[in-house]
């Protein structure tokens, strides 16, 4: 309680006629997605998840290219959830980011449609891929999925697969693109995007 001339105010008064005087307003907090814009709905930022394996984990050896003790070149399952409206299409990017590797492209999935949210184990040049999707090159150079081949000694390497919610289809690129490539073409079409790192060494 504040006093003023000799009489009681109430604080919650002052404080509302500071916030008349100055022009500020007390707004609710926002919640951002992952591109860092306000939320629709309710608010939920996009998730990226796997089947086979969690957050940092190690990748099972099936998913390992063939000449790599256990690999069978087997594509990972990836699920995601909480995409915002509005979108049109999803694209799927996995990349080596150890060093070593200069972001190796492992895997490239454009147009997926905006009504599948998950790609099931084995689906790369299958009839598991939905209907419409298109699985670009790899820098291995066959288009698909290209599983870990990490050189021996240099480590556990961080392959980061990264769900991008596009306002739109693909924008037209060449069958063969880099991450970097990727990434400029669809910047400004990204509603959200989640990503899931998976390690792998030997």
């Amino acid at each position: 309680m504040r006093r003023l001339n000799g009489l009681k105010i109430p604080l919650v008064v002052s404080v509302l006629a500071i916030s008349l005087v100055t022009g500020c307003s007390i707004r609710p907090a926002t919640t951002s997605n992952t591109e860092g814009s306000p939320t629709k709905g309710a608010g939920f930022a996009m998730t990226l998840t796997s089947p086979a394996f969690t957050e940092g984990q190690k990748l099972p050896e099936r998913f390992a290219m063939q000449g790599v003790p256990g690999g069978g070149n087997t594509s990972i399952p990836y699920a995601w959830s909480s995409a915002p409206s509005g979108t049109e299409s999803f694209a799927l990017i996995l990349v080596d980011e150890a060093p070593v590797a200069r972001r190796w492209v492992h895997w490239l999935v454009v147009d997926i449609p905006p009504t599948v949210s998950s790609l099931p184990e084995g689906a790369s040049g299958s009839p598991g891929m939905p209907s419409g999707a298109r699985e670009l090159e790899n820098t291995f150079g066959f288009a698909g999925y290209g599983g870990p081949q990490p050189p021996p000694g240099t480590g556990e390497h961080p392959y980061v697969a990264t769900i991008y919610a596009l306002d739109a289809a693909a924008p037209d690129m060449p069958a063969r693109v880099t991450a970097e490539q990727f990434e400029r073409a669809v910047a400004g079409h990204v509603l959200a995007k989640a990503a899931l790192t998976g390690t792998f060494g030997r």
